[in-house]
């Protein structure tokens, strides 16, 4: 059994507000800069806390791995649930092993960084294909080191939980104690004015849909709390440890999250010496700004802090990431589901870990085709889990409103208009995610997260459509559920 860490994706956070995914940063610079951020962020944190509460209530009453692909199938119906089953399966996985390709190359990322910084005779520019090539050799090889804990014997899981909080928590007590220290000793912070009043719009876009862009990068921090659902089955008590699990790492990201997005804007060099740090062409800026502020030792401890975390926080995500592939493929909803499905001795998902290494592996090799092809498929990896929560809860309040009353963590009668505002949320994100940029819009500045959404959708429904009914197995663990609802019925009818 493995107990959940609440900070599981806290280090995620740190990441976004670090790296963004890969190539993001640059995007992130201009967003920072536009209307409100701060306040954006603090917006962000009340609704995502709002979802994780409607999320916390349904895994409670379904604690199954899988989660949140067997959530949208009851949240659908008996009429729909099949159809939201198959459609968030495959949002879900692709959004899942996306992510961990991404931490890959986020990590190699710090690591290439050192080039910069060291003023080595080697480019670091995307456009190479030698520092492509580099820079795939060590996403591959760290892809390695990280998924390669998920085939030890699951007992090990706990310490790596606890030492990636140990990890997380040592990275932002630097940044909370050190970076100022060392900023104050060198180019000084920035004002109270430029922190919180000042704003600057480098998109090109009006300034409403300026403002509405600002949610980009919030809306990717804090994203992905659902994980301990992926591991249910592997945790006691679950229908509570695992809810609280997903509410409480919303929580703690948020809290986290707001003093570092405020110490990070104090602390940012001006505005002309920023752009100067993206221009040196590190693959990670803020490798520059560490640099600058703490000196060559102290940047190097504050890498190899940023560069261990990263890599648990891999192996935390390829655990959550093949439970929930191996929960799909239990079900039949994926091709060669029969082989995806079969577990070891040890009763592990040793295949679903191998899907989710190969399929990882192959994303990764997009590295080395052109400058923007991995980034643009990673790109659209917080789109499908965003579009699942609004699914969920889209068929929780108009589909099955009066379904989950079993669940130990309940929300009561604030079930239903919470549920409702996670859907009009999450639906503004999934706006915002799909929007361009930069304006006026180029093929080189295209947000192509629509199109590989589609993409994704079209398989989903495809396989839907060709799938039999029968093959489909969650059926019978969805009448439990529905038993579960009709026992609970007369007693509450009793005790009224």
């Amino acid at each position: 059994m493995v107990s959940v860490p609440l900070s599981l994706l806290v280090s995620e956070l740190e990441d976004r507000l670090r790296t963004g995914r890969p190539n993001r940063i640059n995007d992130m610079n201009n967003i920072l800069h536009t209307d409100n951020n701060r306040s954006s962020y603090v917006v962000t944190c009340v609704f995502v806390m709002i979802t994780a509460a409607v999320l916390a209530e349904i895994c409670s009453a379904l604690p199954a791995a899988g989660s949140i692909y067997f959530w949208a199938a009851e949240a659908g119906g008996t009429k729909y649930g099949r159809l939201f089953g198959f459609l968030v399966a495959w949002w879900a996985t692709t959004a899942w092993t996306t992510f961990v390709a991404s931490l890959c190359q986020a990590t190699a990322n710090f690591i290439l960084s050192e080039i910069s910084v060291f003023r080595l005779a080697f480019s670091t520019d995307v456009n190479d294909i030698k520092f492509r090539a580099v820079q795939w050799i060590v996403s591959e090889v760290i892809l390695f080191l990280g998924i390669g804990m998920n085939y030890c014997d699951p007992k090990i899981y706990r310490w790596i939980f606890r030492i990636a909080t140990y990890l997380i928590l040592l990275d932002f007590i630097l940044n909370l104690i050190w970076l100022p220290i060392g900023v104050s000793q060198t180019y000084g912070f920035q004002t109270a004015e430029y922190v919180f009043t000042q704003t600057y719009n480098e998109t090109g876009a009006p300034p409403v849909w300026n403002w509405m862009l600002s949610y980009y990068v919030t809306a990717g921090i804090l994203v992905g709390f659902e994980a301990s659902g992926h591991i249910s089955e592997e945790t006691q008590n679950a229908s509570v440890t695992a809810a609280r699990g997903i509410f409480w790492s919303a929580l703690a990201s948020a809290l986290i999250g707001f003093p570092l997005v405020i110490l990070f804007l104090f602390c940012l060099p001006d505005l002309d010496i920023l752009n100067g740090v993206y221009g040196t062409g590190a693959p990670q800026p803020f490798l520059i700004i560490y640099d600058m502020a703490l000196g060559r030792g102290g940047h190097i401890v504050m890498n190899v802090v940023c560069i261990l975390g990263l890599l648990f926080n891999l192996t935390i995500a390829g655990v959550a990431s093949s439970r929930l592939i191996w929960a799909v493929a239990r079900d039949g909803v994926l091709p060669f589901s029969g082989w995806i499905s079969q577990v070891s001795k040890k009763k592990e998902p040793r295949n679903a870990i191998i899907v989710m290494h190969a399929f990882s592996a192959l994303l990764l090799c997009t590295i080395l085709a052109s400058p923007v092809a991995f980034p643009s498929l990673v790109s659209a990896a917080g789109v499908p889990t965003i579009t699942s929560y609004a699914l969920i809860a889209f068929g929780r309040c108009f589909i099955t409103p009066h379904q989950f009353k079993h669940a130990a963590w309940s929300l009561g009668k604030w079930s239903r208009p919470l549920t409702f505002i996670t859907f009009i949320w999450n639906m503004f994100l999934a706006a915002v995610l799909f929007s361009p940029l930069y304006f006026p819009v180029t093929g080189a500045s295209f947000n192509y997260s629509p199109v590989i959404f589609g993409a994704i959708t079209i398989f989903a429904v495809l396989t839907w459509w060709f799938t039999p009914e029968d093959q489909w197995l969650p059926a019978a663990r969805l009448g439990k559920v529905h038993q579960l609802d009709d026992e609970y019925q007369p007693r509450e009818a009793a005790a009224a």
